[in-house]
């Protein structure tokens, strides 16, 4: 067997394609939400698509991936079904959760995404549990918990810290860091810098501020996953990046007055799916009709019965 050093570009493409699929995607949700067809609350990643498209690039299939209520961009590059998303949102039963999650509970767990939460850092135990697990398993898992810095604020946070940390898990811990819990700023929440903190409990730590940038992420995701496999020990991840809707909904809410409208003029003029005209002309259009099918899916697929009310209920 000849090896073959993987092309560069190839990877750029393909990781370039993924972040212009969600990107397209909660576009459409956007152009849909009005119409009332989508049955649950939206929290849109548009700005934060390249940190999840990064972090998941170098998952292997048996890794785990635990996110949040903002999870569309992880189940997409994750590898989850565009139709069985799109159904789940309009509360249909060929949703991946047969209608009953929404878009804030979104999971595959056939492709490693373990599902999310509406209620904030609820996930990240329940990945140090699975990466508690894999560690008595013997199964050479990376547990991945994606949170965004507000989560850092609630107490099991800081459980899960300390106890990845004290029994030595195999567990990734990635903050999306937006600057922004709703309408507050990091400046009025916190008195501490959540890298300090990651470190203060033992846990390797870096920051990477250019959360544009799915290939810098992808690499440095890449570098601590080798070396949790290597030691089967906890690290930390922060990326820098841009929240550009409102906290829940579609729309833009620099009318609220919490933010300006420059910090988005900044991050536009370095975000590559606005600023690579040419690959976003060519991939548009085949991934537009990709959601075209699963938009269709959605609509044709039933709505549940009552008999379903019950059904997968534990």
């Amino acid at each position: 067997m000849t090896d073959v050093t993987p092309d560069p570009k190839d990877r750029h493409d393909r990781l370039f394609r993924t972040a212009l699929l969600i990107r397209l995607v909660e576009e459409r949700i956007i152009d849909l939400y009005p119409s009332d067809c989508i049955q649950s609350p939206v929290h849109l990643s548009i700005g934060q698509e390249a940190v999840a498209v990064g972090v998941c690039e170098p998952l292997q299939r048996n890794d785990l991936l635990f996110g949040t209520y903002r999870g569309h961009a992880y189940y997409l590059a994750r590898g989850g079904d565009l139709n069985a998303m799109f159904a789940e949102l309009f509360g249909k039963i060929g949703g991946v959760s047969k209608g009953k999650a929404g878009s804030m509970h979104l999971a595959a767990p056939a492709v490693g995404m373990m599902g999310s939460s509406a209620v904030v850092a609820s996930a990240i135990p329940h990945a140090v549990g699975a990466a508690l697990a894999a560690r008595v398993r013997n199964t050479n898992q990376v547990i991945v918990t994606a949170f965004g810095d507000g989560a850092t604020e609630e107490g099991v946070y800081h459980e899960s810290l300390n106890f990845a940390a004290l029994h030595g898990l195999p567990v990734l811990f990635v903050c999306e860091n937006n600057g922004l819990a709703v309408h507050a700023s990091l400046a009025e929440r916190q008195a501490y810098r959540m890298i300090d903190q990651a470190r203060l409990y033992g846990i390797p730590a870096e920051t990477l501020t250019d959360g544009w940038d799915f290939l810098a992420i992808a690499d440095a995701t890449d570098a601590l996953v080798r070396e949790i496999r290597r030691d089967g020990r906890p690290r930390y991840l922060e990326v820098a990046t841009y929240r550009s809707r409102e906290h829940v909904g579609p729309a833009e809410d620099f009318g609220a007055g919490y933010r300006r409208r420059i910090g988005l003029e900044d991050w536009q003029d370095r975000d590559p799916l606005i600023q690579d005209t040419d690959r976003i002309a060519r991939l548009t259009p085949e991934i537009t009709a990709e959601i075209d099918r699963a938009e269709a899916f959605a609509r044709a697929s039933p709505w549940p019965e009552h008999e379903d009310l019950l059904s997968d209920v534990v």
